[in-house]
């Protein structure tokens, strides 16, 4: 066998139907696209919404836009730990001296030293954070977001305000 005698197997194939040409047949006259209408047009600019104003005039112009799902974070740092007095590091334990704000996430990253045994439970954590942490004896504690595990809820308008 050479693949000059390849075909595939019969019955397999069906040959293409060939529309618009003349009033004999299926597929004659307007072609299977109906009578009139948007649909036996040829010419429907890409992009067209039927109407509806389309995405590229609905979608802010300049300046980029704000992401109503992003999460900010309180940030501490690791030298700010070494100079916390305790060996419990919570988010409301860093509140309660004002290290961070009344409201948010911490979030732990991993600039300066830490040089004695902390346990420190926080919304996240830098990789080099965990590391130095876990380096000088002391244990990271993720604690779960307040919004669930997914997205977090939209800020802004009529919405709830954290």
């Amino acid at each position: 066998m050479k693949v000059h005698d390849l075909k595939p197997v019969p019955g397999s194939t069906k040959a293409r139907r060939r529309v618009g040409r003349g009033i004999a047949g299926k597929g004659g006259k307007t072609a299977g696209r109906g009578t009139k209408g948007q649909g036996a047009r040829s010419n429907i600019k890409p992009g067209f919404e039927g109407g509806q104003l389309p995405l590229k005039q609905r979608i802010p112009k300049l300046k980029g836009f704000k992401n109503p799902f992003r999460v900010e974070y309180n940030v501490i740092n690791l030298d700010t730990l070494e100079a916390f007095e305790g060996d419990v590091v919570t988010p409301e334990t860093l509140r309660s001296v004002g290290l961070v704000h009344k409201h948010g996430l911490v979030k732990v990253l991993g600039r300066g030293e830490l040089t004695r045994r902390v346990n420190v439970s926080a919304h996240a954590f830098s990789r080099a954070a965990t590391a130095a942490i876990e380096a000088a004896g002391g244990q990271t504690e993720v604690l779960p977001p307040p919004f669930g595990h997914g997205r977090p809820p939209a800020k802004g308008n009529a919405l709830t305000n954290r």
